[in-house]
């Protein structure tokens, strides 16, 4: 912002103050922030620490109101309900905070969208452009692999076999997306196995996220590029704004914006659902970045809930977390099945996945009693081509398995599905498929979101989570 705009309209500011500093010293700080950085301060947070101030009734000469709760977390998240600040300067310093809380405060002020910045420190909240013409909902993550196209794939599916009014369209973005967007019209296509590998040798990443998508949901998708990740899920660069305003130039009336690991869609939507990996822990949930996620969202649903991913102890410590940092966000245990999506009936299968060999046991004995197959090889390698090829080449043998069922992920085209047809082995795709295990009702849950969702749309008013 150059310093004309800031004369003109500058920045509210509240200032996060403690009794480490004389009075005269956090005045001078105060005037600091509104002469130097062209500030106008509206308030202050006293976040502890007596030594230096004499009485909090002291803290009436500072000249600004000044918010004192007896948790600084508690302080904070008044202050910014109650003035609303662009921006809130740190003053404070050790012993009264760590760095660690000042994770903790960087968490909360970023969900709120203002800015965090202090002596060498400047966070800013993702900025999300403001395009989606249509209702919309995000579906982010903590992390990588923990199931946010599985788990936007299973909504697409929803909406469209449920409903009469929602036609859903998915925007996704990754690594190996296309450089520009790219429409992929899973409603009138059919992507077989050959077609997927005629993508493939194009030189398409065939197994990204919406060509995933369009083959488990059978919906138009988009698919879109970006690069590099913050702390907080910004995007260094991507398509995906593009990528929305061509969502919204089609017939499709509800967008589905999916996340790609840890990073965020740059587009304003009315809600957000973030899936969490049990299997991580709280980490990914207590820790730096998390607690923004899960305050701007609407529902958690946790994947990988089960032995021996997760144990019970750290599924319920990870639930804890959520509702601990979000007392109103609905929590869905899930587990991840394949869903084959052509007939198994008394095959010998090859299964391909990129869940761990700890859970192969389960997904083996399920394909076989849900699916009537024989699983007679297993590999866990679809992320890795050198393991998986070979891996492959032994498993993929005419007198050994007649089927290759693997998920469309990573390697499942350029190397997976090319090698069993070589064999003349019968290639069949499988969606991962979450069920729930614990929680509130997963498709129940999905619903509310998506009706608070069209219904913030219509309002065209911030939503409770702060994205519209």
């Amino acid at each position: 912002m150059r310093k004309a705009e800031l004369q003109s309209n500058p920045p509210r500011a509240i200032c996060l103050i403690d009794g480490e500093h004389y009075l005269p010293v956090n005045q001078s700080g105060i005037e600091h922030v509104r002469s130097v950085r062209g500030y106008d301060v509206v308030a202050a947070v006293f976040i502890g620490g007596i030594e230096k101030i004499g009485s909090p009734d002291d803290l009436r000469k500072l000249g600004v109101p000044v918010v004192a709760e007896q948790a600084p977390i508690e302080g904070i998240a008044r202050g910014l309900d109650e003035y609303k600040p662009d921006v809130v300067v740190d003053l404070s310093d050790d012993p009264v905070v760590r760095p660690s809380e000042r994770f903790d405060y960087a968490n909360l002020i970023l969900a709120k969208d203002a800015v965090y910045e202090g002596a060498d420190f400047r966070f800013e909240p993702p900025q999300y452009a403001d395009i989606a013409e249509k209702p919309s909902v995000s579906v982010v993550g903590t992390a990588k692999r923990v199931g946010k196209t599985a788990i936007a794939a299973y909504i697409a599916r929803l909406l469209a076999k449920n409903s009469d009014e929602l036609e859903p369209l998915i925007v996704t973005m990754g690594r190996g997306g296309p450089p520009e967007p790219e429409v992929i019209r899973g409603d009138q296509i059919s992507l077989t196995p050959e077609l997927l590998l005629e993508f493939a040798r194009e030189g398409k990443h065939a197994a990204s996220d919406h060509f995933e998508d369009a083959l488990m949901s059978r919906v138009v998708t988009i698919g879109c590029r970006r690069c590099g990740g913050g702390f907080a899920g910004k995007v260094y660069c991507s398509v995906v704004p593009a990528g929305a305003v061509l969502a919204n130039s089609m017939p499709p009336n509800f967008l589905i914006f999916e996340g790609s690991g840890p990073s965020l869609p740059p587009v304003r939507t009315d809600a957000w659902i973030i899936t969490v990996g049990a299997h991580h822990g709280t980490e990914y949930v207590e820790q730096y970045m998390g607690p923004y996620r899960v305050r701007k969202s609407d529902l958690a649903i946790m994947t990988m809930c089960e032995d021996p991913m997760a144990e019970a102890a750290q599924i319920d410590a990870v639930e804890q977390s959520l509702v601990k940092l979000k007392a109103d966000i609905e929590v869905v245990r899930t587990v991840f099945r394949p869903k084959p999506l052509g007939s198994l009936g008394g095959k010998r299968v090859v299964f391909a996945t990129t869940a761990p060999p700890s859970i192969g046991t389960k997904l083996r004995e399920y394909l076989e009693r849900e699916h009537d197959c024989s699983v007679v090889g297993m590999s866990h390698n679809l992320s890795r081509r050198p393991a998986l090829r070979g891996e492959l080449d032994e498993l993929l043998k005419r007198d050994r398995a007649d089927t290759l069922v693997t998920e469309l992920k990573a390697a499942a085209v350029d190397v997976a599905t090319a090698m069993a047809f070589e064999r003349g082995i019968e290639v069949v795709y499988a969606d991962n498929a979450p069920i729930q295990v614990g929680g509130s009702d997963l498709d129940s849950a999905i619903w509310k979101v998506v009706r608070s969702a069209v219904e913030r749309f219509k309002r065209g008013t911030e939503n409770d989570s702060g994205n519209r």
